[in-house]
């Protein structure tokens, strides 16, 4: 079995791996759509926390199901794709129904080898249906997911003002699943490029660029004065989360989508007399998987917007780093792994 192995931070190497055998509680797939993502691109860069070298990287993930032991609604060669973030069950927060957040988690490609490889072996638990959706569908659920969370943990309310801030995949989502919900969408990055794919791709009818507007009035005049109830940060950028705090509205909730390793800080006294609601959103629930495939069925979400760039997973290691330029213009690369 092939595997693309990230050997350490800015190194690729194709290596033969051992072909999964079916074992209890497990299910096998056949890997056919492999999405990147900003975890992998970090982690080929030295940059992503909670992580270790060598891995084999890919969690947007999509194929056929091979074999299951305990799946009964599942049969085998039906297309699929899974939770990809593997929870104890019996920890505080899976007790609370929050496996999102589990205390000893461990996330496919990240605690442990993910999908870059033509078999995977994942918990049967974690399968989700096709619901006849396309492969390349399919491995952009997870990513549209992670979005789901974030606007179900804002709790949006028709006809509130959301500024997202960032453009890249995770934020595009966000404005996706927030728009779906009802919500007056800005988005705010430093990347014309990003700001113009939000309005021509996404509709997106508020766009600000952090670089060259006064972000402050351009959101006051946005919002009527009242500037964005909600505020979701999608960078991972410490600079852009500490920012971030002055955009938002009295009694407003600000969630943090983005991670990065450092710590934040902000004015108490602002944050206070706003009696405003800080959040981290981690990972998503199946919840939130149900609710963006059908959003994909409904043709509310049309996964293809995302894809500018697809290769052979053949190709993977002498094109990979290219994604890391802002100059490349990619969105989300999809990996093809086929006959």
């Amino acid at each position: 079995m092939n595997t693309l192995v990230c050997t350490e931070p800015g190194s690729f190497a194709y290596q033969e791996g051992i072909k999964p055998e079916q074992t209890a509680g497990q299910a096998i797939i056949r890997i056919r759509r492999i999405g990147i993502c900003g975890t992998d691109l970090h982690a080929f860069e030295g940059t992503q926390p909670f992580f270790s070298y060598p891995r084999i990287l890919g969690h947007e993930l999509a194929g056929e199901l091979v074999s299951a032991d305990g799946a009964p609604a599942f049969s085998a060669g039906e297309a699929v794709t899974f939770i990809p973030y593997f929870n104890c069950g019996v920890c505080v927060a899976c007790r609370a129904g929050k496996p999102n957040c589990c205390v000893k988690i461990n996330v496919c490609g990240v605690h442990s080898d993910g999908g870059m490889a033509e078999y995977l072996s994942v918990p049967a638990s974690s399968l989700i249906h096709g619901e006849g959706l396309s492969y390349e569908a399919l491995a952009l659920v997870e990513p549209l997911a992670i979005g789901a969370h974030g606007v179900r943990r804002a709790a949006i309310e028709p006809g509130e003002f959301v500024l997202v801030v960032g453009a890249g995949p995770i934020g595009l989502g966000i404005m996706e699943i927030a728009r779906i919900a009802g919500a007056g969408v800005i988005a705010l990055d430093i990347n014309p490029d990003r700001l113009r794919f939000c309005q021509e791709k996404l509709s997106v009818a508020h766009t600000i660029n952090g670089l060259t507007d006064d972000v402050m009035a351009r959101l006051s005049e946005i919002t009527g004065g009242d500037m964005p109830t909600v505020v979701i940060d999608a960078t991972g950028s410490l600079r852009a989360i500490n920012t971030s705090f002055q955009y938002l509205a009295h009694g407003g909730r600000y969630v943090l989508v983005g991670l990065q390793k450092g710590d934040i800080s902000f004015s108490h006294p602002e944050f206070h007399k706003r009696e405003a609601t800080l959040m981290s959103s981690r990972n998503a629930t199946r919840i939130d998987f149900e609710h963006v495939i059908q959003c994909m069925k409904k043709g509310l979400i049309d996964p293809t917007t995302y894809i500018t760039h697809r290769v052979a997973f053949s190709e993977v290691k002498d094109t990979f780093a290219g994604w890391l330029d802002p100059t490349s213009g990619v969105i989300k690369a999809m990996v093809s792994l086929d006959d």
